[in-house]
C-alpha cells in the first residue's frame, strides 16, 4: 500500500485518531515565541496547527492524507482560525516559502518516507533567526506487539538527526538534542511509557 493509501485508510477508520491537543514539546518550545509564519509538516488532524493559529501564527499545514486534511480544515473552521492546508507527498513535493518555525512532529512512516531528505528540506525552509523543531520516536513503546512486521525500523538518536541534516558550519545553533520519556495511551487505553527525542535548532542571522 502507498503511503497516501495507508494514511487515508488509517484516518478513515476512526472519527479521530489523535487527541486534538498540541504536542507537548511543541507547546513548550513555541509558547514564548512571537507569532510569525509557521510550517507544520505531517499535520494530521490539525491539532498543532490549530493551536498555533489560535496564538496568532500564520500557519501552513501539510499532510499526505486528504482524509486528515479535510478533518483538520473542518476543525479549524469550528475553532474560528484560518490555516493554509496543503496536500503534499513530501517524498515528491515540498511547500514553498520561508518560515519562522518549521515543525516536524513524529514524521515517521511505514512506507519508506525519505525522512532525512525531507528534514533537510525543512531546514532549508527556516528563515534566518527561525526555529526547526523535530520530535521523533526512539521505540515502539506500548505498540511494540503491533509492530512486529516493522522490527527493522530505525529510530535515529538526536545526534544522528542533527548530523543527517548536513547543516552548513556556523549557520545554525543546536538548542536541544535530547532523549526523554513520555506517557502515551497504549492500544488498551492505558498510559504507558515511550521514549522520544527532541531536536531544536536556530538558524543564525547573518
Amino acid at each position: 500500500m502507498s503511503d497516501e493509501g495507508f494514511w487515508d485508510s488509517r484516518y478513515a477508520e476512526q472519527h479521530h485518531v489523535w487527541s486534538g491537543a498540541p504536542n507537548v514539546v511543541l507547546a513548550r518550545e513555541v509558547s514564548g515565541l512571537p507569532p510569525g509564519r509557521a510550517l507544520d509538516l505531517g499535520c494530521g488532524e490539525g491539532g498543532d496547527a490549530i493551536w498555533m493559529a489560535g496564538l496568532g501564527w500564520a500557519v501552513t499545514a501539510v499532510d499526505i492524507s486528504g482524509v486528515a486534511l479535510d478533518r483538520a480544515a473542518a476543525r479549524a473552521a469550528e475553532a474560528g482560525v484560518t490555516i493554509d492546508f496543503q496536500r503534499h507527498d513530501l517524498a515528491a513535493s515540498f511547500p514553498a516559502g520561508s518560515y519562522d518555525v518549521v515543525s516536524a512532529q513524529f514524521l515517521h512512516s511505514r512506507a519508506g518516507l525519505p525522512r532525512e531528505r525531507v528534514l533537510r528540506a525543512a531546514a532549508g525552509a527556516v528563515a534566518p533567526g527561525g526555529i526547526l523543531l523535530i520530535e521523533g520516536h526512539q521505540d515502539f513503546g506500548p505498540f511494540a506487539a503491533q509492530s512486529l512486521d516493522h522490527g527493522d525500523a530505525h529510530f535515529p538518536e538526536p545526534d544522528e538527526v542533527v548530523a543527517a541534516l548536513e547543516l552548513p558550519e556556523g549557520e545554525w545553533e543546536v538548542l536541544l538534542s535530547e532523549v526523554h520519556d513520555r506517557l502515551q495511551n497504549g492500544p488498551d487505553g492505558q498510559p504507558a511509557h515511550r521514549t522520544d527525542s527532541t531536536v531544536k535548532l536556530r538558524r543564525l542571522r547573518h
